[in-house]
């Protein structure tokens, strides 16, 4: 059976399922999944140098705002 972002089993009941690869280098961009949407990755060209961030209501798990934080230029 298919698990919600491709996962190795589902979630628990009132668990969200998410998944998050940090990507290599400059070669594989970081990948972030929440409850089978794909949040942040190079196809959405919305990922970035650093820290790649997605913020997700705890409640409901409405996306609110994703970023990337450059901490090798400061």
């Amino acid at each position: 059976p298919r698990h919600k972002c491709g996962n190795q089993k589902s979630c628990p009941q009132n668990y969200f399922a998410f998944k998050i690869i940090s990507g290599a280098a400059n070669v594989v961009g970081p990948w972030i999944c929440f409850e089978d949407l794909v949040l942040m990755s190079s196809v959405k060209n919305n990922i970035g140098r650093g820290l790649n961030i997605a913020l997700v209501n705890g409640t409901t798990g409405q996306l609110l705002k994703t970023d990337a934080f450059d901490m090798y230029s400061g």
